[in-house]
């Protein structure tokens, strides 16, 4: 905010330090931890997801998992974080390890 002073000068005061246009801070908004099975991979690390209770939901690859290079394929197991206002779309946070692979 800009406040004239006597001299003709501006006075600016710094913006406040708690960022209260989404909520209290510190708060992280609550999600829903799925596992589902990878059934489709789309372009630019997105894939359609079949959950256990049987939604089918579009997933894109965290970027934890993007850094480690970690592969995702048709077939994998995998946990996804799925947000409680938007549930067509999570983020794949954790590729579960198949039983029958020599991983």
């Amino acid at each position: 905010m800009k406040k004239e002073r006597k001299d003709g000068l501006f006075n600016i005061t710094p913006p406040p330090l708690v960022d209260t246009s989404r909520g209290l801070p510190g708060m992280k908004e609550q999600k829903l931890i799925h596992e589902g099975l990878i059934t489709e991979s789309l372009p630019n690390g997105m894939f359609r997801v079949r959950l256990d209770n049987e939604d089918l939901i579009l997933g894109y690859v965290s970027g934890r998992i993007r850094r480690s290079f970690i592969r995702i394929l048709p077939g994998d197991r995998v946990k996804i974080e799925v947000s409680r206002y938007d549930s067509t779309r999570g983020r794949i946070i954790y590729r579960l390890r198949n039983k029958d692979s020599n991983d």
